[in-house]
């Protein structure tokens, strides 16, 4: 069954929605039971690495958030680009890591594939190495 554009523009939306509101559960409910989740990075990161159950997603936020400062992340979302199932946001994520106190900027692509109104798929991907360094789990 293929998913329309406007179906899966919806989904984006309240996916972006909900990760604004830092509402792990809700961001949860918009994924299918079985997914494809990947998000590369050093294995000293908790929150990296691949994820396959929709109960997996809302414990990736809550174990990455406190990683970053309070009130000194920004996001600026710069294109949503959407076909059929296939949903690529490419955005700037800047963060405070809390453990070093390094400030990072870096360029990301995320990847959203949307099948029956759910999201089926979340590939991210961004400076991997900036994200470690700033970590100091490099």
């Amino acid at each position: 069954m293929a998913t329309d554009t406007q179906t899966s523009r919806t989904v984006a939306e309240n996916f972006l929605q909900r990760l604004g509101e830092q509402d792990p559960d809700g961001i949860q409910e918009l994924f299918a039971e079985e997914i494809d989740w990947y998000v590369p990075g050093s294995d000293a990161l908790p929150w990296t690495g691949r994820r396959t159950r929709r109960e997996e997603v809302a414990p990736y936020f809550t174990t990455m958030w406190p990683h970053f400062a309070s009130g000194r992340s920004k996001v600026v979302l710069e294109r949503f680009i959407v076909d059929g199932a296939d949903v690529v946001l490419l955005a700037v994520f800047t963060h405070t890591a809390v453990a070093s106190g390094k400030e990072f900027t870096t360029p990301a692509a995320m990847h959203l594939t949307v099948e029956r109104g759910r999201i089926v798929r979340m590939h991210l991907y961004e400076d991997t190495l900036a994200v470690a360094e700033a970590f100091d789990a490099g």
